[in-house]
């Protein structure tokens, strides 16, 4: 039984297909990488599994059950979280404030109940130290790094203990040093037992923390393929469409 299965879905806006019967299936403890060029239909994609609209055609099923979801919380009550390329968290805000934002722990009894920060920055620490993170909570996120803003963002996830975690191009805008944090950061992820879907336009993190690659081309997957049958100049080919399928 997968822990997540994509059935023939299909997408479109008015005259523009942007998916075209798509197939997925994901373990857990597995990382999928998503490829595509601009346009190719992965962000698309992200979003009907992260509920930020439905399918037009084509089913989702969790754990063999059929799904429907209409708005994120739908997927997030299924074990699903996104972690957004622009991150969505707040600069004046703590590392530990961020991490509960919308969850907020309170302490005291109605009409004098109160943040209760000391058990939110204990949480955000452990949380923080199971993903092998340098980040403090009482730290500002206007002052962290690409690679500890990754962790704050990831660790947010991490509250509702996800299924699946999708990640949108988290390596896009940081240095090289920082990438490692993030790709650290996903190995933490998988050896915990969440599964997660990376899209990435780079390829050496792609074949560094995946296990298998999916390639979509004008909305359509041409290619689903475990990292150590293919080689970065067969996805580039597939990516090109110099590769047709494989």
């Amino acid at each position: 039984m997968s822990l997540m299965e994509l059935r023939q879905v299909t997408k479109s806006f008015g005259a523009i297909h942007a998916l075209n019967g798509v197939d997925l299936k994901l373990e857990p403890g597995e990382a999928v990488g998503l490829m595509g060029d601009n346009g190719a239909g992965k962000s698309t994609l992200m979003k009907i599994i992260a509920g930020n609209f439905p399918p037009t055609t084509g089913e989702i099923r969790i754990e063999d059950k059929r799904v429907h979801f209409t708005k994120p919380i739908d997927a997030r009550e299924n074990g699903i979280e996104i972690v957004y390329q622009d991150l969505a968290l707040c600069d004046n805000l703590t590392a530990g404030a961020n991490v509960f934002l919308g969850r907020e722990l309170k302490k005291g009894f109605w009409p004098f109940r109160k943040l209760d920060h000391q058990a939110m920055n204990t949480r955000a620490g452990e949380l923080f130290g199971e993903l092998k993170s340098e980040t403090r909570p009482r730290d500002l996120v206007k002052q962290m790094s690409g690679g500890q803003r990754q962790a704050v963002a990831i660790a947010r996830t991490r509250l509702s203990e996800p299924k699946l975690v999708l990640m949108d191009e988290p390596t896009a805008a940081i240095s090289v040093r920082q990438v490692a944090e993030v790709l650290n950061l996903i190995k933490r992820l998988k050896d915990q037992g969440h599964a997660v879907i990376l899209v990435s336009h780079r390829m050496p993190d792609v074949f560094e923390v995946c296990d298998r690659v999916a390639v979509l081309r004008r909305g359509t997957k041409v290619a689903d393929k475990k990292i150590t049958d293919t080689s970065p100049e067969e996805v580039t080919g597939l990516i090109i469409g110099a590769i047709q399928a494989a």
